[in-house]
């Protein structure tokens, strides 16, 4: 893939809690010099001035997710008066642990009916925390409960990031009816390159000029 497709395909981020107005301004910047297709923040950094080329996309429920599901909602509706074109939620582990999946479908359908359609809605499903029918199990509460994508990790969990097995396995049980971002761990274009290959449609990456590098024009 060439370098432009793949910018094409990653929403450029900024999570640390330590992140600052400026350094928010200036991952706005390189979004936009790259070509990315989103820059994803903290709440508390919206609203943003962007250029048409970038939508903005933020978290919600980050990182833990252990929140009740009003609290996410109010947190999206918040997000999305601040102006942003797509969520991306944590959804609360315990509840995919204990099989308590009507919950979990509640707690995603929550924030769906407040992040409405054009917005998008993506699922965080925590992957690298979850065996492999739990990763099955999270994605079809997701797909259930109305969201674009699910995704694999926050990239702040002790258990990892995205991994080219859970990508896969997520992409075969959601088919082609929803998108999969790869999250968490994502650093150079080969490891960027291998997500696509087992599935992701979508990049959450920080190291996106260290990605693009790798990459011909």
């Amino acid at each position: 893939m060439k370098k432009r497709d793949v910018a094409a395909m990653i929403d450029h981020t900024i999570l640390k809690p330590e992140a600052t107005k400026a350094d928010v301004k200036r991952i706005i910047e390189e979004g936009a010099a790259a070509g990315t297709y989103s820059v994803c923040v903290s709440p508390s950094m919206l609203p943003l001035d962007v250029p048409e080329s970038l939508k903005v996309a933020c978290v919600v429920g980050f990182p833990s997710g252990a929140v009740k599901p009003q609290v996410k909602a109010f947190e999206a509706a918040q997000a999305v008066a601040d102006g942003a074109d797509e969520i991306d939620m944590v959804i609360n582990i315990e509840l995919v642990k204990d099989s308590r999946l009507h919950e979990l479908r509640e707690e995603i359908a929550a924030v769906r009916r407040v992040v409405p359609a054009p917005r998008v809605l993506k699922v965080i499903i925590e992957s690298a925390a979850l065996s492999d029918n739990e990763i099955i199990t999270a994605c079809m509460a997701a797909k259930a409960a109305g969201a674009d994508f699910v995704k694999t990790s926050t990239g702040f969990h002790p258990a990892g990031g995205a991994s080219t097995h859970a990508v896969a396995l997520m992409r075969a049980t959601v088919g082609d009816a929803l998108g999969v971002k790869a999250s968490g761990g994502i650093r150079d274009a080969e490891t960027a390159l291998a997500m696509i290959d087992a599935g992701a449609s979508r990049l959450g990456v920080s190291a996106t000029n260290a990605i693009l590098a790798g990459l011909k024009d």
